[in-house]
């Protein structure tokens, strides 16, 4: 999963594209956890558009999509926000959510 900028983002969505956006910050242990999870996600979906972004880079961005903790994944479908998820149960519930918004 490649690092975006707050400007990849913004051109994500201004594109109206379909992937996800994962924020993280790197000294959250359940980030790193999470971030593992969406090794194999990417894995599962190789055609999807997947980026990440640490938060305490672009805090504005947690503003704007109401983030209250890491970490977050936005399931987003042109360009609109589907689903936030924060608890990353399991890589079978994370693939069954992006299935259910994106597949």
């Amino acid at each position: 999963m490649n690092d975006w900028s707050k400007n990849d983002i913004e051109i994500f969505l201004r594109n109206k594209e379909t992937g996800l956006v994962y924020f993280y910050t790197p000294i959250c242990g359940t980030c790193q956890m999470a971030g593992k999870m969406l090794e194999v996600i990417a894995k599962l979906f190789p055609n999807m558009k997947m980026g990440k972004a640490d938060l305490n880079y672009i805090p504005e961005m947690a503003e704007q999509f109401e983030v209250k903790s890491v970490p977050c994944l936005l399931i987003i479908h042109h360009g609109q926000v589907m689903e936030k998820i924060f608890a990353f149960q399991s890589v079978p519930y994370l693939h069954e959510k992006i299935k259910s918004h994106l597949v």
